[in-house]
């Protein structure tokens, strides 16, 4: 992703190994600080999963694999370090994809370095398919509608609901972007509007509440990430997605989902399956260590929704559009 750094402009990924140590963005530190952290052990790499410090489902894979490459290279036991980095976070699905994959890999007497690199490249590759594929349905002047972040800073590099968003800007196309703010962590507020800062797409933020509003007006299309997607097609995202999606299927507005082959999980039948991870209520009666909320009063703190598969117009992957009838395709 495009970043700039002291007044130039970098390439960077979310999440990298370099010198033997696992490197990420702090993204609990933006937008107004771009902060580089480093760990050199698994049980760290796992925490800053837990506690957010990297998020979204395909990023937190790539953390996940270079978690499980830190436990090789240190002869840890890689059974309890892969029970350890799974049990960090209950929904995204490219956690469990990536540690399995690592666990295939190192049995197989791969080097642990190779292998998750050759992961987080896997990742950045599918999303510039996504791009791709992804730019086909987007016309020009469109007005595009995204919830959460689904881009770069999610996805290891690109994104997977932006990655059509960046692919379409930069092959000339006039568009425009409404973000939602994403309470109570406000990803969509401090992460998706400054990556479109940062590429120069134009765009405006707007609270949740009026996302209805400004679909009436004149939205042409929705695109939101996942961290789950059921075999049915029903899918989980970041909460409030649900109700862009009966919105938009109320006003007939395009809805698609953009996600790598690796958050299908053909092991969950159907949305009901899908384990919701509850936050800590602090997420929502605190905004830093300043408490909003009256004393007394508690919050419920659900971290994603659940979609059924009836309101997406399409799921957008690295092997083409699908429709719900196609899924079973990818197994």
């Amino acid at each position: 992703m495009k970043v700039n750094v002291n007044g130039k402009n970098r390439d960077v990924r979310a999440v990298w190994f370099e010198n033997g140590k696992v490197m990420m963005i702090d993204q609990r530190k933006l937008p107004h600080d771009l902060v580089f952290i480093e760990f050199t052990g698994y049980e760290e790499v796992a925490l800053s999963i837990k506690n957010m410090t990297i998020r979204g489902a395909p990023s937190i894979g790539a953390a996940a694999a270079y978690g499980m490459c830190l436990a090789a290279l240190k002869k840890a036991d890689l059974k309890n370090a892969a029970k350890h980095i799974k049990d960090a976070r209950p929904t995204a699905n490219d956690l469990f994809y990536a540690v399995d994959f690592m666990v295939s890999e190192l049995s197989k007497g791969a080097d642990p370095v190779a292998a998750a690199d050759g992961y987080a490249q896997m990742m950045v590759d599918k999303c510039t398919l996504i791009g791709k594929f992804g730019n086909d349905v987007i016309k020009e002047d469109f007005k595009i509608m995204t919830h959460c972040n689904a881009g770069a800073l999610a996805t290891v590099d690109v994104g997977t609901a932006l990655a059509p968003i960046r692919y379409a800007f930069n092959s000339g196309k006039r568009i425009f972007v409404f973000a939602s703010e994403t309470r109570p962590r406000l990803q969509g507020m401090q992460l998706t509007a400054w990556e479109l800062v940062q590429e120069g797409i134009d765009h405006t933020i707007i609270s949740d509440g009026a996302s209805g509003h400004f679909m009436k007006q004149g939205v042409d299309m929705v695109i939101v990430g996942a961290d789950r997607i059921a075999a049915n097609g029903d899918f989980a995202n970041k909460i409030g997605t649900y109700e862009k999606a009966v919105i938009a299927h109320e006003l007939g507005i395009p809805f698609y989902v953009a996600a790598p082959v690796s958050t299908f999980d053909f092991h969950t039948p159907t949305g009901d399956d899908i384990i919701i991870e509850d936050r800590s209520e602090d997420e929502v009666l605190y905004i830093g260590e300043q408490r909003i909320a009256p004393l007394g009063s508690n919050a419920r703190n659900p971290s994603f929704d659940v979609t059924p598969a009836k309101y997406v117009t399409g799921y957008i992957t690295e092997k083409g559009i699908l429709t719900k009838e196609r899924i079973s395709e990818m197994r």
